[in-house]
């Protein structure tokens, strides 16, 4: 009995132990899911929120169908943006994800990709090197934004019309189509008419970053005194345009008309220093992009472009945002 009894004894404690050992209310240890692969994205620019939103919903769209995420900032430099990729072909990623940092430049770096078997996948921005394979291309529909920028920008300039300038961004081929759709808009709108047209006098330089959308705003504003207009092909280059405007007193001679929806951006509609934006939805674009990839790696057959609409955003409709102050 009392050999018995040791021996009970020491059951009950090995039991207890391994019981232990699962975690909370005795459930055995879950093992932790093997990941399936992992995804290297790089971005234009994490100066940028709207691209850093791209890459935080990649991210978690990833990791909710097992896979890791390299996530890394291209900085508007082409050649840092091909290192990037380089190092993701050297760790045998699953997949690429690029948002450009030039729609061109991208090419050989993309094919390097394709040379190593690894399928690259285009969010935001597009490659224009022909030779560069892309899988699918995940993007805002920014020739129908730029026209609905166009004619934001005839709403908000009425019947008087006036001098406008664009802020535009060259290298990147979102914007590009962004100004081909807002100024077929404008040029249809000044067709045929005497009065009331909309001059682009200049495409100056933004760059998309708020700096240089504020100096490119002053050299504006020395060369056209009378402007009455301002497209900015995003919202940082619209806040600094904007803020030029104040320090030169002419906030409300000019009308500015952005592209993005940031959450800075539609406050300032909001509070009326920008006039519209046509909104897209980087959240949207960085889900859209996991789940295609998902699509392909089945063994689907994907599009090889997929656009996301924008809609316009004016003050009536920040008014209505419960999101804003």
């Amino acid at each position: 009995m009392k050999n018995n009894g040791k021996y009970a004894i020491w059951t009950w404690i090995l039991a207890f132990g391994l019981l232990g050992c699962g975690g909370e209310s005795g459930k055995p240890a879950v093992e932790k899911q093997a990941l399936k692969g992992t995804i290297g994205v790089s971005v234009l620019t994490m100066r940028n929120p709207f691209f850093k939103v791209i890459a935080d919903n990649i991210e978690a769209e990833a990791k909710k169908a097992g896979y890791d995420t390299i996530v890394t900032d291209g900085n508007n430099n082409k050649e840092e943006q091909r290192r990037q990729v380089q190092d993701f072909i050297v760790k045998k990623c699953s997949a690429i994800v690029l948002c450009p940092t030039d729609a061109v430049g991208v090419g050989p770096t993309i094919q390097e990709a394709n040379a190593a078997g690894i399928p690259v996948f285009t969010a935001d921005l597009a490659c224009l090197d022909p030779k560069a394979e892309v899988v699918s291309h995940i993007a805002t529909d920014n020739l129908a934004g730029g026209k609905q920028a166009g004619e934001a920008m005839i709403e908000a300039l009425g019947e008087s019309g006036g001098k406008i300038v664009i802020l535009d961004f060259k290298s990147a081929e979102s914007c590009l189509l962004r100004v081909k759709g807002f100024r077929e808009v404008i040029d249809a709108h000044n067709k045929g008419r005497m009065a009331g047209k909309i001059d682009v006098v200049s495409e100056l330089p933004g760059e998309g970053h708020t700096d240089q959308g504020y100096k490119c705003t002053q050299d504006a504003l020395q060369s056209t005194p009378d402007l009455a207009g301002i497209f900015a092909i995003n919202d940082p280059s619209a806040l600094g345009a904007r803020a030029a405007l104040e320090l030169a007193g002419k906030e409300n001679q000019v009308k500015i008309v952005g592209f993005d929806g940031q959450p800075d951006g539609k406050q300032a509609i909001k509070d009326g220093k920008i006039y519209a934006d046509p909104i897209q939805y980087p959240d949207r674009i960085g889900r859209l992009t996991v789940q295609t990839i998902l699509r392909y790696f089945s063994g689907e057959q994907v599009e090889k472009q997929q656009l996301i609409p924008t809609e316009l955003y004016r003050k009536a409709d920040g008014e209505k945002d419960p999101s804003l102050k």
